[in-house]
């Protein structure tokens, strides 16, 4: 004898529909399996819905009372027992997840501030920004725009420098300020 199981649907609807339907084959399948007479065979539906919890049928007419508390109810996994404090320390504080110490750390030969190595120090880089930054606006004063620049290589002199022959021809920018010793003259 095979055994069916009606399992939980979360839509109202559909769950009642599942419950007329279960209704209808234990009135018409299990007098014919007793022997009394032959089931109406005919086409079947097969409706899949997600199943929450399983639940015995009480009886064939739909029952007119309000939805229990599990319900529609997804249950989720919770913990048997709560975390001690010292596993979560030990958890928290593994040494795989702490900050690992920079054994790379070494001093600007220019300014003498720590910086890694094989990365330009913060300090020096903020300071030849401000430099470029300077120089960028004098291009602008003397040109009036990105648009109207020319397209030849751009000289900058500070100070007490003079143009040589290679600069002929070249676009000239002149800062009245002696030329900082990490900005190399080409």
């Amino acid at each position: 004898m095979a055994a069916l199981v009606l399992l939980l649907s979360p839509l109202p609807r559909l769950r009642g529909l599942l419950r007329r339907c279960w209704g209808r084959m234990e009135r018409d399948l299990l007098p014919a399996l007793s022997g009394h007479q032959s089931p109406p065979w005919g086409p079947a539906l097969a409706v899949q819905a997600p199943a929450l919890l399983p639940q015995p049928h009480s009886g064939a007419s739909e029952s007119t009372e309000a939805p229990g508390l599990l319900d529609g109810f997804l249950w989720m996994a919770a913990p048997k027992k709560r975390r001690t404090i010292e596993v979560n320390r030990c958890r928290r504080r593994n040494p795989n997840k702490l900050i690992k110490v920079k054994r790379n750390i070494d001093v600007c030969p220019e300014c003498g501030n720590l910086k890694q190595k094989h990365v330009l120090c913060g300090y020096c880089y903020a300071k030849v920004k401000a430099e470029t930054r300077l120089i960028r606006m004098e291009i602008h004063k003397k040109e009036g725009g990105p648009f109207n620049a020319p397209t030849v290589e751009t000289v900058v002199l500070y100070d007490g420098e003079k143009p040589t022959e290679k600069d002929e021809g070249k676009r000239i920018i002149e800062r009245a300020r002696k030329r900082p010793s990490w900005f190399v003259q080409n």
